[in-house]
């Protein structure tokens, strides 16, 4: 009972943080061009601009937490400090004001960048605090798949409930459906951030002390593994993006099918859910590298079955369910081998930098969806995309190649990067060497390095 009260408080985090994550990568471009009143190429073009203010905000929290040592742990505080922020922000980034085209702009941007740093205060330190709950490789394998099954959960809470939401609270108003609609999301994640905080522990002490750790030497620990892990996760939320944004364009234009929205939305993410239950027991059996193969295989082959049976709904509904499987395949391998990564730069580099692991790889997913979401608004304004019209043939092609074909070449992209990731093998060999370290230091405490 007690492995579970923590396993499902860690996981939850999750599904607070993708409540408004999720929000952001499928229905946030949509809201800037048909509620908010920016063009696509305005609204891709601050997505993107903004990642520069989070590189200094992700690294900053990164080193924050690496330097934090209270009684609560280095990453536990931030929960309940970000909570409140968090929910703030998400308000504020659906209201519009009534400021005229450059001030509604000009508030999209600040009010997008909070809620980007207060995303970061909350989730850097849900990244960094596995290898501190426990050093048990098959527990941290069973937490990081809770945590992704509660991010599935809160993916699909916005994908099947969003749009009728804003619906029923708008009563014909997008905006004040909208607004309502995060107003809510906000609230419920502050009080999940609350409960992540009340049901973890941090047991497991680094072995290094990085407390008057500069910059520059933190930097030295990071690893060829952790460049692997980082580009990623640029990889995987650019598909991430590219399918949550485009299947909304595709289905509403290229289909006709608006009134499956919402089916859809259920079908691609809870198909994810039997691989996601299934990692645990996968990962002891097979080496991440070949199921982050496997993964990639099934949703180029999903992807293809979309296009090839465009106009049969077995098909379509076929092809999301097998995409589906991948891409939350892909997700949760992702995220199984971050601890590896970061136990990998304290075995090699005698450097325990989680908080910095953690904020370089919260840069590259921004970096990645700020980046997909600048090119899906600059290509469908080269195709000539025109909010709420009947599309041209040029538009609606564009739309496909958005949806059918960038994301396949994303697909084998990941799986060139995953042909170099090798910690697998030497799992075993870094949990011994680790352990060894930590038992020298309980008898040794004096002996910490900085």
């Amino acid at each position: 009972m007690e492995k579970w009260k923590k396993r499902i408080g860690y996981g939850i985090g999750d599904l607070g943080c993708n409540l408004v994550f999720s929000t952001m990568a499928s229905y946030l471009m949509v809201f800037y061009t048909d509620v908010f009143g920016i063009t696509a190429a305005a609204a891709g073009t601050m997505m993107l601009v903004t990642k520069f203010i989070d590189a200094l905000t992700d690294t900053g929290m990164g080193m924050i937490v690496d330097r934090t040592h209270t009684r609560w742990g280095q990453g536990r505080p931030y929960f309940v400090l970000g909570a409140v922020p968090f929910a703030v922000f998400t308000f504020l980034t659906f209201y519009i004001p009534d400021l005229g085209s450059t001030g509604k702009l000009v508030w999209a941007y600040v009010t997008y960048c909070l809620l980007c740093t207060a995303y970061t205060v909350v989730n850097i330190p849900l990244n960094t605090i596995v290898p501190r709950l426990t050093s048990d490789v098959h527990e941290r394998d069973i937490l990081v798949s809770t945590r992704m099954i509660c991010a599935m959960v809160g993916t699909a809470i916005v994908m099947s409930i969003t749009a009728p939401m804003v619906k029923f609270f708008g009563g014909g108003n997008e905006a004040k459906g909208y607004l309502t609609t995060m107003t809510i999301y906000g609230i419920v994640a502050m009080l999940i951030f609350f409960i992540t905080f009340a049901n973890t522990k941090e047991v497991v002490p680094p072995t290094v002390n990085n407390e008057k750790t500069s910059l520059k030497e933190s930097l030295k620990g990071l690893t060829g593994q952790a460049w692997i892990l980082f580009l990623l996760n640029l990889f995987y939320f650019s598909l991430y993006v590219v399918r949550n944004t485009t299947v909304l364009y595709y289905f509403k234009y290229n289909l006709g099918r608006t009134e499956w929205l919402s089916l859809v939305g259920i079908l691609g993410i809870l198909s994810g859910l039997p691989m996601l239950l299934a990692l645990p027991a996968l990962e002891k059996k097979f080496s991440k590298r070949s199921l982050m193969f496997f993964s990639v295989g099934l949703y180029i082959a999903g992807d293809l079955l979309i296009f090839i049976g465009k106009n049969s709904a077995a098909c379509l509904l076929g092809g999301l369910i097998i995409t589906g499987l991948g891409i939350y395949g892909i997700f949760g391998i992702t995220f199984a081998m971050q601890p590896d990564v970061i136990d990998y730069s304290e075995y090699q580099k005698n450097s325990s930098i989680a908080g910095l692991i953690a904020a370089f790889q919260g840069f590259f997913v921004k970096g990645g969806m700020g980046l997909t979401s600048f090119v899906i608004g600059a290509f469908l304004k080269n195709g000539g995309y025109v909010a709420n019209t009947v599309q041209t043939p040029k538009a609606l092609s564009y739309i496909e190649i958005c949806f059918i074909w960038i994301p396949i070449v994303l697909c084998v992209i990941i799986a060139g990067l995953t042909y170099f990731y090798k910690l697998d093998s030497i799992r075993g060999a870094m949990t011994e060497e680790l352990e060894g370290r930590r038992k020298k230091i309980a008898y040794e405490p004096e002996k910490i390095t900085a």
